[in-house]
């Protein structure tokens, strides 16, 4: 009797321990478990954190690669139009020197029109200036009163002319120049104050509109 409680208190015993130990052996696994989770969730999250990362560098790159893009599209424009802008102002230039240089040669073309039939008339203005000199010392009344004729019709001849551009080269008391004198005889200064000066002259000389259309002849002190 005694021997069949204590067989079955030792058995008791025995499952109590191995219910112990059944329970322990749950728990650690339940443990291990967990930790695995926590473990997987943590690599999980640190995956997607990784991937998280790669696509913000991603984006960033991309928006950057467009800036740029952006910024050379722009630059490319700028350029362009600065060349664009360059050429305009070439040929707006060349346009503006071709009409001022065809509007001058128009201009002089018409103010010189009439050129050769004035050269034609300066003879004729000569004789009038040296009948009308010729006059001068003249009293006879006939020669005077035909002096006033002379003048009428050589001053409107003149004043029909310098409306031409007709206008003469003054000479005498002036510094030869040979642009606008001719000499014709050299005669020796009086004083420094003459050398090279124009001290008589033969031959008036015209301006047509600033050009010399027959030069004065001079004699020139030297």
């Amino acid at each position: 009797m005694k021997r069949r409680f204590d067989k079955a208190k030792s058995e008791d015993s025995s499952n109590k321990t191995g219910r112990t130990k059944n329970k322990t052996q749950k728990l650690i696994n339940k443990l291990l478990n967990k930790n695995k989770e926590m473990a997987e969730n943590n690599e999980e999250k640190q995956q997607t954190q990784q991937q998280n990362e790669q696509s913000q560098e991603q984006q960033t790159e991309q928006t950057q690669n467009c800036e740029q893009k952006e910024e050379n599209k722009q630059e490319n424009w700028e350029e362009k139009f600065e060349e664009l802008n360059k050429k305009y102002l070439l040929l707006y230039s060349d346009f503006e020197n071709f009409r001022k240089r065809k509007a001058k040669e128009q201009m002089e073309l018409v103010m010189n029109a009439a050129e050769s039939t004035i050269k034609d008339l300066l003879p004729v203005i000569d004789d009038y200036e040296r009948a009308l000199q010729n006059m001068e010392s003249s009293e006879d009344e006939i020669f005077v009163k035909t002096k006033e004729g002379l003048e009428l019709i050589y001053n409107k001849l003149m004043s029909t002319l310098s409306k031409q551009g007709l206008k003469p080269i003054n000479a005498k008391g002036e510094l030869f120049d040979e642009n606008l004198h001719e000499a014709i005889a050299r005669i020796p200064a009086q004083n420094e104050q003459d050398k090279g000066k124009v001290m008589d002259e033969t031959t008036k000389g015209y301006y047509l509109n600033d050009k010399v259309i027959r030069y004065s002849k001079v004699v020139v002190a030297m």
